[in-house]
């Protein structure tokens, strides 16, 4: 199965949040509708179609107050797993916020 954003996005009212999920979003002040709001308003920037137990992915969406936020999320074409979420940096990314940098 390919992830698409469009599933993603159409998928929004069933998600399932990670214990590991839930507490590092609760550590960076993240709130649970920022990660929604990513989701809806984001896009896909890294693939993990072969992770398990199902593919999974990267998304560079905005928090409910704007600011940028990558989730990472996997997707067994009924259910959304969030498995992480975080306010990206410069000293990872590039100013975009879709590209790595190189180490």
């Amino acid at each position: 199965m390919e992830l698409t954003i469009e599933l993603l996005k159409k998928l929004c009212h069933t998600i399932r949040w990670s214990v590991h999920a839930s507490e590092r979003i609760h550590q960076r002040g993240i709130f649970r509708e920022d990660v929604i709001h990513a989701i809806k308003t984001g896009e896909i920037i890294e693939s993990y179609p072969n992770d398990s137990p199902f593919p999974s992915c990267l998304i560079l969406g905005v928090s409910a107050k704007g600011k940028y936020l990558h989730v990472v999320c996997g997707c067994d074409g009924e259910k959304i797993t969030i498995i992480t979420a975080y306010f990206p940096t410069e000293d990872k990314f590039e100013p975009d916020m879709r590209t790595r940098k190189e180490k």
